[in-house]
């Protein structure tokens, strides 16, 4: 009896033992795995972190880089502005063309006018007194007047010249006279009229000057 209550105490101390022994096991494993739970856990945390960061890296990055179709829209614009830069002055260069143009042709036409105009003033001066009341010479009148009035409605104007001052850049001194009615360097006589298109002179007045 006694050899089986000490067995008894022996198997009961052994199971004891065994069981702390599980109990310990038990309590290295559990924080075994929570070291590895920690250590994961961070890991975790810093891998997230650095996902967030290449995230970030890469949003800036996409908003510092231009995209492809905004450089298309301003490479569009500005040969859109060059091209209308151009326009505008291919523009304004025709006008200025078109209007030496017209200038010359007015010339040119006016300078053919005045002969016909001298050729009027010389006929009509020609006609005696008792003619001057014709069909003829009142025909003659009245297309000289249309002549003079159309060139003054486009600008040309006859030059002031007999009892003025000479002036070189208007009248061309062809004759001089000693005339003591006269100041020195009058215009005595005009013997052709001059005349100005838009203030610049067309035609200068021939006249004779008194010293």
């Amino acid at each position: 009896m006694r050899l089986r209550r000490a067995a008894n105490n022996l198997s009961g101390e052994e199971k004891n033992i065994n069981s702390e022994e599980e109990l310990e096991q038990e309590k290295e494993t559990d924080e075994a795995q929570e070291e590895v739970s920690e250590e994961e856990a961070a890991k975790a945390e810093e891998a997230e972190k650095e996902t967030d960061s290449d995230d970030k890296k890469g949003f800036f990055k996409k908003k510092d880089k231009k995209d492809k179709k905004d450089l298309q829209i301003e490479e569009l614009t500005d040969k859109y502005r060059r091209t209308m830069a151009e326009f505008d002055n291919f523009r304004k260069r025709t006008e200025k063309e078109k209007a030496a143009m017209y200038e010359i042709g007015a010339r040119g036409i006016i300078d053919k006018l005045l002969p016909v105009v001298d050729n009027f003033e010389r006929g009509l001066a020609a006609i005696p007194e008792e003619d001057k009341a014709s069909a003829v010479a009142e025909g003659m009148d009245k297309i000289y007047r249309q002549l003079t009035k159309m060139l003054e409605d486009a600008g040309v104007k006859e030059i002031e010249a007999e009892g003025v001052e000479f002036d070189p850049s208007f009248h061309n001194a062809v004759m001089h006279i000693e005339d003591e009615s006269l100041g020195e360097n009058v215009v005595a006589e005009v013997l052709q009229k001059g005349y100005t298109y838009r203030d610049t002179v067309v035609r200068h007045s021939m006249v004779k000057v008194a010293n």
